[in-house]
């Protein structure tokens, strides 16, 4: 049930007003009573019209209810944007970690292959230093160690006597050479 003070739409208030009216009032009591209520209908009413008919305002409205509908989709664009980022560096991230790993892992391998080569040349040079060892008479091993040991005490003649070798060595080479 309507309260007789409910807006109406436009052109019914006249119509209830008039319906009252045709029916009669009872008094004049009841008469101004009816005229304030069909006033005041009648004012509701022109007060919708007016609001329908105000075109800037409604179309302010609307621009207003249109700015923030694009405010909320631009955050909600901007959140989604800032998320991707964050999942992108966590698998930059990520895959840094699995490069760096895999670096490491190649330099261990590269570090056991360069130990275990040098550990064949130490094994090839002791092999051939002890052959070197075992094919040279005892006589020669024993004037050697003699030559270096004095050759530490006294450097100075070792270091004439070398000199006077390659000296000789030289001279030598040119004869053989056929250079006089």
């Amino acid at each position: 049930m309507k309260d007789s003070n409910d807006p109406v739409e436009p052109g019914k208030a006249a119509d209830k007003a008039a319906g009252k009216a045709v029916g009669g009032a009872k008094g004049p009591d009841e008469l101004r009573q009816q005229i304030q209520e069909t006033r005041g209908q009648l004012g509701d009413t022109v007060e919708e019209l007016a609001a329908k008919a105000d075109v800037k305002a409604r179309a302010r409205a609307r621009g207003a209810e249109l700015k923030g509908k694009a405010s909320e989709a631009g955050h909600v664009v901007q959140d989604k944007a800032t998320e991707a980022g964050h999942v992108v560096q966590g698998k930059a991230v990520e895959a840094g970690h699995v490069v760096q790993d895999k670096a490491v892992q190649a330099g261990h391998v590269v570090q056991d292959k360069a130990v275990q080569a040098g550990h064949v040349v130490q094994s090839r040079a002791t092999q051939a230093g002890h052959a070197v060892q075992d094919n040279v008479p005892q006589p020669v091993r024993t004037a050697v160690t003699n030559a270096v040991q004095a050759g530490k005490r006294h450097p100075r003649p070792v270091l004439i006597a070398g000199a006077g070798v390659v000296v000789a060595a030289g001279l030598l080479r040119r004869r053989h050479n056929g250079h006089h």
